[in-house]
């Protein structure tokens, strides 16, 4: 569910600027829309795969994780960004050294979605499209209830059960999990 805030349009630079009210928001199309906080399971899965995929990224040193809804702008004029549960930017996108301020100039290779309770498929959907339209390479939507990944990218649509092994050739070669440690 989500509730609009604001009648004129923002841009992703306006919206960054917004004194933080505590209400978990996102920016669609220039206007700022309110998103329901999710449940506290939502932060163990989370919090799961960051743990799995930090290691990995820093043992090999090839990139950054970002979690938590930190934004990025997935269209402009008029400006959306978005704040996925999990983002693989590598070194080749956003260099080693100094972080760049305000919203990153370049798209994660790899976003993770981690479906609520109160999710529609119509709005992770529209969301997959969005990330596959800034150039992210490939979308991961876990799914507690189901205790299922489904994968997304301009190649294909997979899901994956809970004995399946989740990889990422094209972005995290090497990376690899069974989806059911996920729920673990």
């Amino acid at each position: 569910m989500s509730t609009l805030l604001e009648s004129r349009l923002l841009t992703a630079e306006e919206y960054g600027r917004l004194p933080n009210d505590g209400r978990l928001t996102e920016l669609v199309r220039g206007r700022i829309i309110e998103l329901n906080r999710p449940f506290t399971s939502h932060g163990f899965y989370m919090n799961r795969i960051d743990y799995l995929m930090t290691q990995f990224v820093e043992q090999h040193r090839i990139g950054r994780i970002v979690v938590g809804d930190a934004g990025m702008v997935t269209q402009r004029d008029p400006d959306t960004v978005r704040g996925p549960d999990l983002a693989f930017y590598s070194y080749q996108r956003i260099p080693s050294g100094s972080l760049p301020d305000g919203y990153w100039p370049a798209s994660p290779e790899l976003v993770i979605e981690i479906r609520s309770e109160s999710d529609r498929w119509k709005d992770i959907l529209q969301k997959v499209a969005e990330y596959l339209s800034a150039n992210v390479l490939s979308v991961a939507v876990i799914d507690p209830a189901r205790q299922q990944v489904h994968l997304f990218s301009d190649a294909e649509t997979t899901v994956l059960n809970a004995t399946d092994l989740l990889t990422f050739p094209e972005v995290l070669p090497g990376f690899e999990v069974v989806v059911g440690r996920l729920f673990e």
